[in-house]
């Protein structure tokens, strides 16, 4: 059996002996780094959109004369949305909607409001799932009749975050940690390396993996209730709640990941067990076949939970991102499980054939061609722009990612030198490790004499402390035979290199599935742009009341600035009495405040055109903000009164 430890017959050379040259793999570097290029802008879980609110009726910080029947709720996406999920609280804080949400259609949303409502501030709160599997909560404020102060409270946790976030994001990381492992290290022995099925430190690897997806998955079915709602780690618990997750498609797709790692339990207990004991070559051929058929589908279909639950299925193209998110994740697996599994073989045994090794690094050559393929068009899905790239969260993560990605592929090209000289018995420490070879296997062969303990009668502690130093000989005498080939050291230093990069990329790759896609980002900027201009492009109304204190001195002023943005605007002042009708008072005056820019106040004097109508042309407003409002009211030569109100202009 060929070992990657140099034959005994290689001749030593005196002197360095020359590296191997780049000129002949250069360019399999070169189309290595230009398809780890296209698989860094992909991630391991492409991302489609998380959603936002791109407007509301009525919108944002908006005055109306009386309650409206429904609150509507327009998203960039469809969202997943249960009774409860939007809450109006009147300005004393207690709930004013009706508690029932409605599908309007074009991603809006509804819920009705209750009869004979308060004048002043409401505040709608929604939280709510995207299609993407992800939260999103946000508030707003509106008034009825006039802006005031208002008591609602709302959480101060952001959706998903907290204790229960940190420890889903974990699960979260953990679950594609334990695929990787499963998967590719699975693969490894039975395409790269069978004889690996009976060493246990690989044995242990994949049986950790499987251990760790399997309680990954059930660690983020039961947070998966708190972390799309209340926040509170005890709603793990609540088996009425969890009811309720399993009908999302979230819930549906942990639970098919969980009865399909129930099948690759039996793939593990067959690899490790009677596949590994078969010595018959045709059996072991059948086996291996069925093996690698059933792993396959097994495989896919773990993959599949994330492709079919998550960003794959959402936005353009559903229907060919997901399977392309499938192909990304089962060659992320095929790279980074075997090279765990070398990892493993490298330093937990003695020898792994060079065969094995040559077999991995072309199959890792080929994980990162499809990566390349798949993360190219995953890229125009999730970026679309190089503003978005550069300027957005997702878009700097991705250059984060970029960076580890070349690290990690010129790594894995210096373990393919390393490759080539052990398979070619070349170099420097040749013989060298070749004597100690030599000398480590007539060791093994020598028969080890232990003195026998005094008063020739068996001693249980002197036979344990025999075998604990025979035990201790055995592990120094392999550490020394693994260590022997100075080529060996150089794979195994270089690979772990690899296997370290890798666990940092896998984080970054988790935090990208959390993070908003650029395209996205973008769009929904754009629509809120398009909101609030067309929320500008309106008049603003402000409706306040006002008491003088003296005899006939209260009534109500209305504003209206239009078409209240900045710049020039026409100011509408009317005045009335509690009755409603017109009230001609003496005197009405205006001024406009912005105090975080300190400008104003800006004094404005309307004309008197009509009974209880007061009106000015021509009202500069210079620059956006939220501007004070204060207007003088005067009914008698000694009774007067200045009125504020915030508004948001421009």
């Amino acid at each position: 059996m060929q070992t990657i430890a140099p034959r005994s017959g290689i001749a030593p050379r005196s002197g360095t002996a020359p590296r191997p040259g780049l000129a002949p793999g250069l360019w399999r570097l070169l189309l290595v780094l230009v398809a780890a290029t296209g698989a860094f802008l992909a991630g391991a879980a492409p991302a489609s959109a998380h959603a936002a609110l791109t407007g509301s009726d009525p919108k944002q910080g908006a005055v109306v004369d009386k309650a409206p029947a429904q609150v509507k709720l327009t998203f960039s996406e469809k969202v997943a949305m249960s009774d409860g999920s939007v809450r109006v609280l009147d300005p004393s804080g207690k709930r004013a909607d009706t508690n029932k949400t409605t599908d309007l259609g074009a991603n809006t949303y509804g819920v009705k409001l209750r009869k004979n409502l308060p004048d002043g501030t409401f505040t709608v709160a929604y939280q709510v799932v995207s299609a993407d599997s992800h939260p999103i909560a946000g508030a707003f404020t509106f008034s009825i009749g006039a802006p005031s102060d208002t008591k609602a409270v709302l959480p101060d946790q952001e959706a998903g975050g907290g204790l229960v976030g940190v420890l889903y994001d974990i699960a979260r990381y953990l679950s594609y940690a334990g695929f990787i492992l499963v998967v590719g290290g699975g693969a490894f022995v039975l395409g790269c390396w069978p004889r690996g099925a009976g060493v246990r430190p690989v044995q242990r690897l994949v049986t950790y993996g499987w251990v760790t997806l399997t309680g990954s998955t059930l660690a983020l079915l039961l947070l998966r209730a708190p972390y799309t709602g209340s926040g509170k780690l005890a709603d793990a618990f609540d088996m009425g709640k969890l009811g309720d997750v399993l009908n999302t498609k979230t819930g549906a797709a942990l639970v098919s990941r969980l009865l399909l790692l129930a099948a690759a339990a039996l793939f593990i207990a067959v690899l490790f067990g009677a596949y590994d004991k078969r010595e018959d070559p045709k059996e072991k051929k059948d086996l291996t076949f069925g093996l690698a058929i059933g792993g396959t589908v097994v495989a896919l279909g773990i993959a599949a939970t994330w492709a079919m639950a998550e960003h794959a299925s959402t936005g353009i193209q559903a229907g060919i991102a997901m399977p392309v998110d499938v192909l990304h994740l089962l060659a992320v697996a095929a790279w980074l499980g075997g090279l765990a599994a070398l990892v493993v073989a490298l330093y937990r045994t003695s020898s792994v054939e060079a065969v094995a090794v040559r077999r991995f690094s072309r199959v890792a050559f080929a994980s990162v061609a499809v990566l390349a393929a798949t993360g190219l068009y995953q890229s125009w899905r999730q970026v679309g722009s190089w503003s978005a790239l550069t300027g957005t969260s997702y878009g700097q993560l991705l250059l984060v990612k970029i960076g580890l990605v070349v690290v990690m592929v010129g790594v894995a090209y210096l373990s393919r030198r390393w490759t080539g000289r052990l398979t070619s018995g070349t170099g420097e420490g040749a013989a060298e490790a070749a004597t100690a070879v030599l000398v480590e296997q007539r060791a093994e062969k020598k028969p080890v004499t232990v003195p026998a303990p005094a008063g020739g009668g068996d001693d249980p502690e002197r036979s344990a402390q025999l075998a604990r130093q025979r035990a201790a000989m055995a592990t120094a005498r392999e550490k020394r035979v693994r260590d022997a080939d100075p080529d060996r050291s150089g794979l195994r230093r270089s690979v772990l290199t690899e296997a370290g990069v890798a666990v940092v990329l896998l984080a970054v790759t988790t935090a990208l599935t959390t993070t908003e896609p650029g395209r996205t980002e973008e769009e929904a900027a754009k629509a809120t742009s398009a909101a609030a201009a067309a929320q500008r492009s309106g008049p603003l109304t402000l409706k306040v009341p006002f008491d003088t204190g003296g005899q006939d001195g209260k009534g109500t002023v209305r504003l209206e600035l239009d078409p209240g943005r900045t710049g020039s605007n026409d100011l509408h002042v009317y005045v009335k009495r509690p009755n409603g009708s017109a009230f001609d008072v003496p005197e009405v005056k205006v001024s406009l405040t912005l105090k975080a820019k300190g400008v104003g106040p800006l004094p404005v004097a309307p004309d008197h055109i009509a009974t209880g109508h007061w009106t000015a042309s021509g009202v500069q407003v210079p620059m956006a903000g939220n501007w004070k409002i204060a207007v003088t009211v005067r009914t008698s030569d000694i009774d007067q009164v200045t009125v504020k109100k915030n508004a948001q202009i421009g």
